[in-house]
């Protein structure tokens, strides 16, 4: 492990030492967001050392121009970027006219924290000078929940060991790039760089997308609690605009900086109208004070942990852990605005590009679902639904026609903009996510109604592209899918991988079976759909003799499921033996190696066990689950929680709880070595549902909500709330028994351990 030096603590990431090679890894774990927008803990004053500069705005990307080797016909034209916004949260400092940098300066006493239940990023440390002076900073940093469009900074400096000059720049830096642009290019045009009595704006446009975002700033000071002004200087570059101050100061003295600053965006307001809302909303930032904002800032999140928090008892680095996963994806997406969506780095780096991969289908769904209320879940839905036209589109390009559509494997906006060939073309089983995410839905809500409203579009639309995608093999006497890549990217363009075809068996059983349904009951709705969608009666027969006829590759020698066809032609040798020296293998072999390799990234077998668990029995589970997790690597984020989930249903504690351990902390503990490039967002929600699904044992197949908990030896205790159709249940799970307690005002059902209880409201059921 890389990192080990966060320190735990139930409720704040907490770092104690300044360590210039943990800058970068640090900038990603302690950065902050409110769904609108997020920032990476780069520090407020100037850093000559190794950063990621990093401010995300929701939806601003820029379709950076593919970079690859060898142009395929049906690759992207762009890889879309998140784009690094202007920066707002730098200060340039002076101490008697010396730069403070902390690159170049000798730090004493250095501690950030970054509180989880209220939401803030704190830092203080101490700074000895090359010309001797001493001086102390502290700094607070927040996001508002309340005020969207609103980020404050509290900067204080103390002059230790002298009396003199310091001089402060605020400052707005339009000039960031990204680092990943596939040409070193800059992706905005800049309209306007202005100041208006005491604040200041830059308005730019994203090139290409014609995103415009107005930035501003605006500065008040205080010197030992009381509100003092200065003047200023205005140095206006051609990128970037800076408010220069000086302040003759006495030994001892504390002089506060507070920062407001804002975003205005394009997709929320008219252009021309964004400087002057900007405007609006710093003077109302500025009225409302710094500390009103920070007041409401824990309001906002005391309501939020109401529902979200899971508390363990007696295992100090586990409830870190998990609490340090719920706050991230709350900070990255809260479901106000169904035009985002979940990306896998969030707003903590820029790595991955995009908005949306399968992950958000398959892993933060149960979480947002059962968090939130249902209207988040369904705008994740409505997300993919808004972009069914894109995903015809994204097959026609492929030469699947016919109304068929194939979601992309990453977008912003519907349209694939991943651009490796064996990611673009073959992992196609992202498809059968989208309609397993409607499913989960409607399971768990029983909103029902979403199906012939929005999603029989997509589930038929996706039907039609399993049948086409697939082809009669007269040698196996079965439909096969060829030329794929499963979950586990470790294996690419292979035949018939076992969860692809599982997947597309089953989406399109469902199809059939909906549409029948939504015929006798919806018959409005199925007219509808069948005009808009163009349906004939024969396509539904088509569904079913595809999915009767699904080759799924199986060994009778070892009485399993194969990952796919040919996979027990590798030489079997479990993770254990590879030396430590050859991990992770994704940065230590050659991808040659690894495809030869029987070494699998993240669940592949086991993530349709997972999705399906109601279709196997606990000895079939077991059987795949002894065979395959001890020849994965987890080097994917998405893997450790599905294995933690399987081992807890099979009364494997510890490797349960190794799993667990891993996900919680993977970014936390830097388990892949790559923390720095940001954080994994997604796969967070996976590390929610080791809990909920793993220990807590819940599960909602066939429209029943039921429990069997269970608990690590390490814990005393844990519970967790979830918001089931409406009521709110919390579920606590000791060494010694369990409680179900409904906080609701209506009667639940619930199964635990395959008996059924009645929760009334406001009662407990022991167990």
């Amino acid at each position: 492990m890389k990192n080990n030096y966060i320190i735990p603590d139930e409720w704040s990431i907490i770092e104690n030492t300044f360590d210039k090679q943990k800058v970068t890894a640090s900038e990603s774990i302690f950065s902050i967001g409110n769904g609108y927008m997020g920032q990476r803990a780069n520090f407020e004053e100037d850093y000559s050392g190794d950063s990621l500069q990093g401010s995300y705005i929701g939806g601003i990307y820029y379709p950076d121009k593919t970079r690859v080797g060898w142009w395929k016909n049906g690759y992207p034209e762009y890889f879309a970027k998140v784009l690094n916004a202007p920066n707002w949260i730098g200060i340039h400092i002076k101490i008697n006219g010396e730069i403070l940098d902390l690159n170049t300066t000798d730090v004493k006493d250095f501690y950030r924290e970054l509180n989880m239940k209220e939401a803030w990023l704190k830092r203080s440390f101490t700074a000895v000078l090359s010309n001797g002076n001493a001086v102390q900073i502290e700094s607070l940093r927040l996001l508002s929940m309340q005020h969207k469009e609103v980020g404050a900074i509290r900067y204080s400096i103390k002059p230790l060991n002298f009396s003199g000059q310091i001089e402060i720049s605020p400052y707005i830096d339009s000039g960031i790039k990204n680092q990943d642009a596939n040409y070193d290019e800059y992706f905005w045009k800049i309209l306007k760089v202005q100041e208006v009595e005491d604040e200041a704006f830059i308005l730019s446009e994203t090139l290409k997308t014609g995103f415009v975002v107005c930035t501003g700033m605006k500065n008040k000071f205080s010197l030992n609690g009381e509100e003092v002004s200065a003047e200023k200087h205005v140095e206006k570059l051609e990128k970037s605009i800076a408010f220069q101050y000086k302040f003759e100061v006495k030994q001892g003295d504390e002089l506060t900086l507070f920062k407001y600053a804002t975003y205005m965006q394009s997709m929320n307001y008219p252009v021309e109208e964004l400087c002057q809302v900007a405007r609006n909303t710093l003077q109302n930032a500025t009225k409302i004070g710094f500390d009103r904002l920070l007041e409401l800032q824990k309001e906002s999140w005391q309501k939020i942990w109401e529902t979200a928090d899971i508390q363990i008892e007696g295992d100090v680095k586990a409830q870190q852990g998990i609490r340090f996963n719920i706050f991230q994806l709350n900070q990255t997406y809260t479901g106000e605005d169904a035009r985002l969506n979940i990306g896998p780095k969030g707003f903590t780096g820029e790595k991955y590009g995009g908005s949306t991969y399968w992950d958000t289908e398959a892993y933060c769904i149960p979480f947002y679902m059962a968090t939130k209320n249902k209207k988040v879940a369904k705008n994740l839905l409505l997300y993919r639904y808004h972009q069914l036209d894109k995903a015809i589109e994204n097959a026609e390009k492929l030469g699947i026609k016919n109304g068929a559509a194939l979601y992309p494997m990453v977008t912003m906006n519907g349209e694939e903009c991943h651009n490796e060939w064996e990611i673009t073309f073959e992992e196609i089983h992202r498809n059968g996510s989208m309609v397993y995410a409607i499913y989960n839905y409607v399971n768990y809500t029983k909103d029902y109604e979403y199906i012939p409203q929005y999603g029989m579009e997509v589930i038929l639309s996706i039907a039609r592209f399993w049948v086409q995608r697939a082809n009669f093999s007269n040698d196996k006497n079965k439909y096969v899918i060829l030329g794929v890549t499963g979950p586990n990217e470790y294996e690419n363009n292979v035949n018939n991988n076992w969860y692809t075809n599982y997947l597309a068996q089953w989406n399109l059983n469902f199809a059939v079976e909906n549409i029948n349904y939504i015929k006798k009951k919806y018959p409005e709705d199925f007219k509808r759909i069948v005009k808009k969608r163009n349906l004939k009666e024969s396509e539904i027969g088509q569904w079913k003799t595809v999915a009767d006829q699904m080759y799924l590759p199986y060994t009778d020698k070892l009485d399993l499921f194969l990952q796919q066809d040919g996979f027990l032609d590798k030489e079997i040798i479990p993770v254990s033996q590879l030396p430590a020296s050859e991990r992770p293998i994704n940065q230590k072999w050659s991808w040659d190696r690894i495809l030869r390799s029987c070494y699998i990234k993240q669940a592949d077998v086991l993530q349709g066990m997972f999705f399906f668990e109601n279709h196997f029995d606990d000895k079939t589970l077991e059987k795949h689950f002894d065979f395959y997790e001890p020849i994965t690597v987890h080097e994917s984020s998405l893997s450790p929680c599905v294995h933690s989930i399987i081992a807890s249903k099979l009364d494997k504690p510890d490797k349960a709880y190794e799993m667990y351990l891993r996900t919680s902390r993977l970014d936390l503990d830097d388990y892949n070595h790559e923390v720095d490039e940001g954080l994994h967002i997604t796969s967070m929600a996976g590390t929610w549902m080791s809990i909920v699904q793993g220990f807590g044992g819940l599960r909602n197949f066939d429209y029943k909500l039921s429990f069997a908990p269970k608990i690590p030896k390490e814990w005393k205790a844990y519970s967790y709330k979830i918001n089931y159709r409406g009521a709110i249940l919390q579920v606590y799970k000791s060494q010694t028994e369990a409680k179900f307690t409904n906080l609701s005002d209506v009667s639940v059902q619930i199964e635990v351990f395959d008996k059924t209880y009645v929760l009334e409201p406001q009662k407990m059921v022991r167990i």
